[in-house]
């Protein structure tokens, strides 16, 4: 019996034996091997969903020939400019004149074309400043005009209304007779009075 027990405990010992010595720093076993790979990507690169938008504008057309002026000069309130311009459909040229407050010209002579407007000013005369003159406020209302007029008469002397008036009632018919008499010639209703006394007697003697 003991000599079995040994023989198990030789080939447990023989069977735990590592085929390599473990590391110096270790417990007497190997790190395990991964059991895994890295994970493969389960999607793919999205693709675009738009496309380069087409341009939304047109080749600039040719535009139509003209040719304008016109001009304004008003000396009683001051207005003194002019404008005139013209155009072969593709590049147009044009000025406009106008007097400034200050007594002088501006003139402004333009170019517009593909490119764009580009303009040039220049100015004619020298600017003048009168004095000022001290402020004097105007009134800002006038005596009041009257706004009635003395009232017409809104009436007239009224004519009557009525006439004279007729009679309503005619001579009134009486409404009697001759009234009959009520009675007749009346009888006696008394009879010849008996004598109430006798003979008188003699009083002397």
């Amino acid at each position: 019996m003991y000599a079995k027990v040994t023989l198990m405990c030789l080939a447990a010992v023989a069977l735990a034996r590592p085929d390599k010595p473990a590391p110096s720093g270790g417990y007497g076993y190997a790190p395990p091997a991964p059991t895994y790979a890295p994970p493969k990507p389960s999607y793919a690169a999205p693709q675009p969903s738009y496309s380069a938008p087409a341009p939304s504008y047109e080749k600039p057309q040719e535009g139509m020939p003209f040719d304008f002026e016109y001009a304004v000069k008003d000396q009683y309130n001051g207005l003194d400019f002019d404008h005139n311009s013209n155009s072969d459909g593709k590049v147009v040229n044009g000025q406009y004149r106008v007097l400034l407050p200050d007594g002088r010209t501006q003139i402004v002579s333009y170019t517009a074309d593909y490119n764009g407007y580009q303009a040039e000013v220049t100015y004619e005369g020298e600017a003048q400043y009168p004095e000022a003159q001290a402020y004097k406020p105007a009134p800002s209302y006038n005596a009041p005009a009257p706004s009635y007029n003395a009232p017409a008469p809104s009436y007239n002397t009224p004519a009557p209304s009525y006439g004279t008036p007729a009679p309503s009632y005619g001579t009134p018919a009486p409404s009697y007779g001759t009234p009959a008499p009520s009675y007749g010639t009346p009888a006696p209703s008394y009879g010849t009075p008996a004598p109430t006394y006798g003979k008188p007697k003699p009083s002397y003697g």
